[in-house]
């Protein structure tokens, strides 16, 4: 595989258009990432009017990963992709590379948590589906770039 097939070229003096979109992409998920880990550090009560199950969720032994909030490794998840994406907008091809590794990982492991919610909570929480279709989202950039042109 050689640069050219990862990122698309663009005209000259322009930023590459998919990775200023995946780093807007990122930092909605590093919002909602962020605003998970205020919650869950302050102990206010967090409003779940959509699926109605964030507290089953976000209180499970599936929340936390060796003792830290899921939501603070989001965060960082989504500051790393944000941080890669910029860096390939101003054309560091290497960079792009690592992001679209970075977002299988994410896509992945968001994938696994919605399973986890189905089939071991029975509850979903609306922040985590939508850190889910940020990832994904982010992960279908990355494919975009690759095979699409």
């Amino acid at each position: 595989m050689n640069d050219a097939e990862f990122l698309p070229e663009e005209s000259a003096g322009k930023l590459p258009k998919l990775p200023l979109a995946a780093a807007v992409v990122a930092l909605v998920g590093l919002g909602d990432a962020i605003y998970l880990t205020v919650h869950k550090y302050t102990g206010e009560q967090l409003p779940c009017g959509l699926t109605g199950g964030c507290d089953n969720v976000l209180s499970s032994s599936y929340a936390e990963l060796a003792g830290i909030p899921l939501a603070v490794w989001g965060a960082l998840a989504y500051f790393v992709a944000f941080s890669l994406a910029i860096l390939a907008a101003y054309g560091n091809r290497l960079m792009w590379k690592l992001f679209g590794l970075q977002t299988t990982f994410m896509a992945a492991f968001s994938l696994y948590l919605i399973f986890v919610q189905k089939y071991y909570i029975h509850d979903f929480c609306q922040y985590c589906l939508l850190s889910a279709a940020t990832s994904v989202t982010l992960f279908i950039i990355a494919l975009w770039s690759r095979f699409w042109r």
